[in-house]
């Protein structure tokens, strides 16, 4: 296949996800800014008004990086995942794709830019919903940035393997339930873990999203509870492995055979 034809087969993926996304925006997009006001009313301005500074910060200015990686993070991973689901079941245009000449590489990338694309925009809808409870400040926009596109990123490589596996509806939401919100609310979204137990700490280095809402904090607020060269280091090795990963299921057909 042509460089050129391999554009069109991109773009073409990518518009379906991004269409579908546009079309159905209130089950996409509007969950979230709803549930982000909840929090930020609830966790900012109630608790946040009790518990003052944290960190050397207002409190509400602490948890709002954390809360748009939350919304990033859910809604990368379930884009991917419902998407390629929905086409691997019901549209059944899975099928057409695999035994098109398209390189597995352009079907992967097609469907983890819609993914970026949701996760990106839902974020950046939770940051402008913070500026009605307070003005968070950006001490270094372009880290900030990077890590919002590398955490889409990944989540949308995880969402696309879940999605190449699940069987029914319950295989994709039973992953994010048991698996991803724990994580995510383990990951220092309200806290930092120098607020825990040494025990705590050493366990909270080992969940992945502890470094992507720390490096995230990091454009925030200029601190991180570790080097904001490790987070990133952490996240494109965790991209690496989920793209070779994807690249695998979908050359060889693992999971996808009905």
């Amino acid at each position: 296949m042509s460089f050129d034809k391999q554009l069109v087969a991109l773009y073409t993926i990518l518009r379906k996800g991004v269409v579908r996304i546009l079309r159905i925006w209130p089950q996409t997009l509007l969950p979230s800014i709803v549930t982000s006001v909840l929090y930020f009313a609830v966790f900012g301005n109630i608790l946040g008004s009790r518990i003052g500074n944290f960190n050397g910060v207002p409190y509400i200015l602490f948890v709002v990086p954390g809360l748009v990686m939350l919304a990033v993070i859910t809604n990368a991973y379930m884009d991917v995942a419902t998407t390629f689901f929905v086409s691997k079941f019901f549209s059944r245009n899975i099928d057409e794709i695999l035994v098109s000449p398209t390189p597995s590489l352009i079907i992967i990338s097609g469907y983890i830019l819609s993914g970026v694309v949701r996760g990106t925009a839902v974020g950046i809808l939770v940051l402008l919903v913070s500026l009605f409870f307070a003005l968070p400040s950006i001490a270094h926009p372009l880290v900030a940035i990077l890590f919002l596109i590398l955490s889409s990123l990944v989540f949308a490589l995880a969402g696309l393997i879940n999605g190449i596996y699940a069987k029914n509806f319950d295989g994709i939401s039973i992953v994010p339930t048991f698996v991803l919100t724990p994580f995510v609310y383990l990951g220092g979204v309200f806290y930092s873990i120098k607020s825990l137990p040494p025990s705590w700490q050493t366990v909270s280095l080992f969940n992945p999203i502890f470094y992507i809402i720390n490096g995230f904090r990091y454009g925030f607020l200029g601190t991180s509870d570790v080097s904001p060269l490790t987070c990133v280091a952490v996240l494109l090795g965790l991209m690496l492995v989920l793209l070779g990963a994807n690249w695998y299921f979908i050359r060889t057909g693992l999971g996808l055979r009905q």
